[in-house]
């Protein structure tokens, strides 16, 4: 089914084949998190499991230079009572581990603030670009919670247990160069512009490889850490044993010997 050019809150483009280019777009709210965008973005998500259709690579930035997501709406938010909260936090969680388990490989283009539950979509990303004014922070213990979307267990294992102790802790914002500095961000841009050239150009390089071999690397990357290493060695071969009868390792390995790029199918 093919995906709509909108969602409410989202702003979906395909700005060359097999990328998808999906944009936080509440910018009068510096891209806050709130309960149809929770729905959009679950929708989406799912939708990209069940089908990618001929997608591989996924860019999730946010619209404007001042914020990728300022966290969860608290105008929308005061006045909720108990129950209410609750179900909207289901939706947000629900959004978050769908989009951690997506097949398609995810690049988090951060083109401004990410707080809270927006530096928890973006720790839920495969991996991170960054515009060089960005700053992240997980505010939530001054506000009587605590990150409740994957950031307590995310963050130290990109960053380390001691770091997010610091920043969960203290709730204090960081730069983008200290986020790089700490293996957070693997690249900083000097604007949006030039982040989001970054972050096309290497998901066009990911689109261009087997995409069945890119899923299959992922998805042992991302449950193989969840293993004892001897478990994670098996899971590991499995999944590489899987390709072997593909039409697309016959390509790669035709293409080598005749000189030429693989015309990849994802077969």
């Amino acid at each position: 089914m093919p995906l709509p050019d909108r969602y409410e809150t989202l702003r979906l483009s395909t700005p060359e084949p097999h990328l998808l280019l999906v944009e936080l777009d509440r910018p009068e709210a510096m891209n806050a998190l709130n309960t149809r965008m929770g729905r959009d973005l679950l929708e989406l998500w799912t939708r990209l499991t069940e089908d990618p259709e001929d997608l591989r690579c996924v860019v999730l930035t946010g619209t404007g230079e001042r914020a990728f997501c300022a966290g969860g709406d608290l105008k929308e938010r005061n006045g909720m009572t108990d129950e209410q909260w609750r179900r909207q936090h289901e939706v947000f969680e629900r959004q978050h581990w769908t989009l951690a388990d997506l097949p398609l490989p995810v690049i988090a283009a951060v083109n401004g603030h990410a707080y809270g539950g927006g530096f928890e979509m973006v720790l839920s990303c495969d991996f991170v670009y960054a515009a060089r004014h960005a700053r992240f922070a997980l505010p939530e213990v001054g506000l009587g919670i605590m990150p409740g979307a994957g950031g307590t267990q995310n963050l130290p294992r990109a960053v380390g247990e001691r770091r997010a102790k610091e920043i969960v802790l203290t709730g204090r914002p960081f730069s983008a160069q200290q986020a790089a500095d700490w293996g957070l961000v693997s690249a900083l841009a000097d604007d949006v512009a030039a982040l989001r050239a970054l972050a096309l150009d290497t998901a066009r390089t990911i689109a261009g490889n087997a995409p069945l071999s890119v899923r299959q690397a992922k998805k042992s990357i991302r449950y193989g850490m969840q293993m004892e290493l001897r478990t994670a060695f098996r899971f590991e071969v499995e999944a590489y044993n899987a390709l072997v009868g593909t039409a697309d390792r016959h390509e790669g390995v035709r293409a080598f010997n005749e000189k030429r790029r693989p015309r990849f199918e994802g077969r």
